[in-house]
């Protein structure tokens, strides 16, 4: 049960493409500085609360805080290239008819 595309993918055209994918860079820099200033908050406030906490923990809070924020932008980017781009749309998305009466279907 593969999906066929109704038209070519915008993202066969090499123009297209390069023009997606640097704007997705783009959104992956801004992201990195964004988490990287999360991170930070993260850390600073942790110390400004707690007094006696092994340096493990704070290597951890970056850690699981900075993977957690980078993987979600990243797949929010790539979500947003493919849509950006019109690459949801060529895509045939329609299902079989699911009638219990009529097995050919």
């Amino acid at each position: 049960m593969f999906r066929k595309f109704n038209s070519e993918s915008p993202l066969d055209d090499p123009e297209n493409a390069a023009h997606a994918w640097a704007r997705y860079r783009r959104i992956m820099r801004f992201m990195f500085l964004v988490t990287v200033a999360v991170v930070a908050l993260a850390i600073a406030a942790l110390y400004a609360q707690n007094d006696a906490v092994s340096i493990h923990f704070y290597i951890a809070v970056a850690l699981g805080v900075g993977f957690s924020m980078l993987l979600a932008s990243a797949l929010m980017g790539l979500i947003f290239l493919s849509n950006g781009t019109g690459h949801d749309a060529s895509v045939d998305n329609t299902l079989p008819d699911n009638d219990p009466d009529n097995p050919a279907s």
